[in-house]
C-alpha cells in the first residue's frame, strides 16, 4: 500500500486528456479516487483496476464510451454516498439540478449540502458529477481539473449546453 496526502492506495496510473492527465488511484480492486490535472500518477504497475480504469477513461475521451462500469469504492458519510448513488443515475448526455437531487432525497432543503456533496465526489467522471447544474442550467461551479473550464469541456463532450 502507498499513500498520497490522506489517500491510502494499492496502485495507480494515469492519462493524458483532452482536459489534462486524469490519474486513478485503486485499493482492494475498486477505484478510490480520480484526480484531474496535475502531473499525473505514476504509470509503473497497474492494477486490473487500474488498467481497466483508465481504458474506460480512454475510451470516453475518444467519445467511445457513455458510461463506466469499472468498480469503486465510495468512501465518505451517508448523506455524501447518498447523492454520489444519485449522480450515478444520471445518464450520459444529460443533467439534474442540485435541487432536483435533494428533492429526490426527500431533503427539498438540502440543495446547499448537496452541493458540497457533489463537491466532494472522489471519482468525479466516473461518477458522473459535472452533470449536475444549478436550478437555472448555469454551472455553478467544479473542483476537477481547471474548475469551470474542465467541466464546460465534459459538457459540451456530451453534447450538453448549459446556460452559461
Amino acid at each position: 500500500m502507498t499513500t498520497k496526502a490522506n489517500l491510502v492506495f494499492d496502485s495507480c496510473g494515469s492519462i493524458e486528456s483532452p482536459i489534462g492527465a486524469v490519474s486513478v488511484y485503486e485499493r482492494g480492486g475498486k477505484v478510490v479516487f480520480l484526480e484531474m490535472g496535475g502531473h499525473g500518477a505514476p504509470n509503473d504497475k497497474h492494477s486490473e483496476a487500474v488498467a481497466e480504469a483508465l481504458g474506460q477513461l480512454g475510451e470516453y475521451f475518444a467519445g467511445e464510451r457513455r458510461e463506466f462500469t469499472v468498480p469503486v469504492q465510495l468512501d465518505g458519510t451517508e448523506f455524501q454516498r447518498q447523492v454520489w448513488q444519485q449522480i450515478e443515475q444520471i445518464p450520459f448526455g444529460q443533467t439534474v439540478s442540485y435541487a432536483q437531487i435533494a428533492a429526490a432525497l426527500g431533503k427539498p432543503k438540502a440543495s446547499r449540502a448537496v452541493g458540497g456533496a457533489v463537491g466532494s465526489n472522489p471519482v468525479a467522471l466516473i461518477v458522473g458529477c459535472h452533470r449536475v447544474m444549478g436550478a437555472s442550467g448555469r454551472i455553478t461551479g467544479y473542483s476537477g481539473g481547471d474548475g469551470i473550464p474542465t467541466k464546460r469541456w465534459l459538457l459540451a463532450h456530451e453534447s450538453i449546453s448549459s446556460a452559461d
